[in-house]
């Protein structure tokens, strides 16, 4: 019997909070995924159905707060990025920064650019310049959320948003 995409992503998120709860306990090469099953309280099985690493979970994660933050502010245009919801990226970072350094912590860098570009790429049947302005705008802004996550938060997010556009006019 299938399980519904709900309960899919119900127990894919379980699994990923267990294991950002353990990251913040121990270094994630200790960590295995027996471990990480158990305090989701499921069984091994429902991890390797689900992920085929700990990247891979920590990206998903990543997507799916952004994708509730972005209802939960009503943020129209969430699949791309454009100048104006630049307010809207430093002030979802901010607020996530806990799972961020947890993610920085582990050198997981990789899932945080990882979760970007799920979000941003366009379908394969998008013109190239819609290709290339997103991958532009991933790279761009994955840079300047690694140097500020690096930085420990110390600009505010509207800061980073004078930041980014002064940045952008050159």
């Amino acid at each position: 019997m299938a399980r519904g995409s709900k309960t899919t992503e119900f127990l894919k998120e379980c699994l990923s909070d267990a294991l950002i709860r353990l990251l913040r306990e121990k270094k994630i090469e200790r960590i295995s995924v027996k471990e990480i099953a158990e305090t989701a309280g499921v069984g091994r099985a429902t991890w390797f159905r689900n992920y085929t690493g700990k990247s891979e979970a920590l990206t998903f994660k990543l997507v799916q707060v952004w994708n509730r933050w972005a209802d939960e502010h009503a943020i129209a245009v969430r699949d791309r990025f454009a100048l104006a919801n630049a307010k809207d990226f430093f002030r979802f970072n901010y607020e996530i920064k806990h799972i961020l350094q947890v993610v920085y912590d582990a050198k997981m860098q990789s899932a945080v650019y990882d979760a970007f570009y799920q979000v941003m790429m366009p379908p394969h049947g998008a013109n190239a310049e819609a290709c290339y302005q997103a991958r532009f705008y991933s790279y761009a802004l994955f840079g300047l959320l690694d140097a500020w996550i690096k930085r420990g938060f110390r600009e505010s997010p509207d800061e980073m948003v004078r930041i980014f556009n002064r940045i952008m006019q050159g």
